[in-house]
């Protein structure tokens, strides 16, 4: 592919998901995939952080469930994509080429393990975006105190094994593109289903908004 038809192939993608992200509310869309992993799994997760979201900070946000694959025409039109699930995941030889150009165009990706899916996570994403490297993010990051003061590190919500919980990410340029969040189940703590103790849901909020926030400020 030259190099032309590469940078217009960017242009038409980043303009795509600018105009996505203005034709309305920012929200959150749930990214499907194959391989067998449940990536439907807490369907309600993302839409109750978007309504946390809204109530703490006051910024109008669409809570709606909304689910799209790497391969529907729309995925341009949803800039913040949530990928959870248990076990494996495989994109398509066409959807990796799709997520690499909405991440190069400016999307963003946040993945939580909900156990089981690391190694095929780690897998997927570097064919997604060879050569990058997944760091784990440092205290005096700005996720963690653009809201709420997390320097802490991410809370961990679900014991799964007895992991330090972390936080990573993979940049493009100096620009957070992919986060994940390992050992720390972050968005169980987004649905009442587990009747996780109060302080935790909270915990788990306030990374969600932490989230939230640093995406919608820092496009």
């Amino acid at each position: 592919m030259s190099v032309v038809r590469v940078a217009i192939m960017l242009g038409a993608a980043a303009i795509a998901l600018a105009s996505g992200a203005a034709a309305g509310k920012p929200g959150i869309a749930r990214l499907k995939y194959g391989g067998g992993g449940d990536w439907y799994n807490d369907p309600e997760a993302e839409a109750n952080l978007s309504r946390e979201f809204a109530a703490r900070t006051g910024w109008a946000v669409d809570s709606q469930r909304v689910q799209v694959a790497a391969g529907d025409d729309e995925l341009f039109a949803h800039p913040f994509l949530f990928l959870t699930g248990h076990g494996e995941i495989a994109f398509s030889r066409r959807e990796v080429d799709r997520l690499r150009l909405f991440l190069a165009s400016g999307g963003f990706v946040y993945a939580d393990d909900d156990y089981g899916m690391d190694r095929s996570f780690r897998r997927e994403f570097a064919r997604v975006l060879p050569g990058s490297q997944l760091v784990e993010l440092p205290p005096d990051h700005p996720l963690f105190s653009c809201y709420y003061d997390l320097r802490a590190g991410p809370p961990k919500i679900h014991r799964h094994d007895d992991g330090r919980p972390q936080a990573l990410g993979i940049f493009i340029g100096t620009r957070l593109a992919v986060l994940y969040t390992y050992e720390a189940n972050i968005s169980d703590g987004w649905t009442p289903a587990y009747n996780d103790p109060p302080e935790k849901r909270e915990e788990a909020f306030r990374m969600g908004v932490n989230i939230m926030w640093y995406v919608l400020t820092n496009p």
